[in-house]
């Protein structure tokens, strides 16, 4: 089989292999992976601050969906997505998963992704989302601050 790459380097062709660790090993890495205060949401947020320097809220459960980050006086709600639970190009690799779980659970979450950010801009937000290997890639990452700023002003 030719194994075929995107410029991430991950290989979407291959075979879901038999997972290498205990059922208890792999239930406790994943219960260590948070949903809030990833590196990369810190990376972005300590950016946004020293760029902006106008308040915002974080994680704020008041609105729907709980945006990453909200600029209230402007009406803009920031989301950060990471690739895997918010299914950056998911029908690639969804055939990779374990289990029908996983593949219900993402598929959830592109749903209610879609939701809220409709619900939202109904409402009079403006909705942003970034992906998690746009805001690790440096020069992404200031422009993405940039089309933050020119919502804000």
């Amino acid at each position: 089989m030719r194994k075929t790459r995107n410029y991430l380097k991950r290989n979407f062709k291959k075979e879901r292999s038999k997972d290498k660790l205990t059922k208890d090993r792999r239930s406790s890495l994943m219960s260590k992976i948070r949903s809030r205060d990833t590196k990369f949401e810190k990376e972005f947020i300590a950016l946004l601050k020293k760029e902006t320097h106008k308040k915002f809220l974080t994680n704020e459960s008041s609105i729907k969906g709980k945006p990453d980050i909200v600029f209230v006086k402007s009406r803009v709600c920031v989301f950060l997505d990471s690739a895997f639970w918010h299914g950056w190009q998911y029908p690639r690799w969804k055939h990779l998963l374990k289990n029908d779980f996983w593949r219900e659970k993402i598929e959830k979450n592109r749903k209610r992704d879609k939701k809220t950010t409709a619900y939202l801009r109904r409402n009079g937000w403006i909705v942003m989302r970034f992906w998690e290997h746009q805001i690790k890639d440096g020069h992404k990452l200031k422009k993405m601050i940039s089309e933050v700023k020119k919502e804000i002003q």
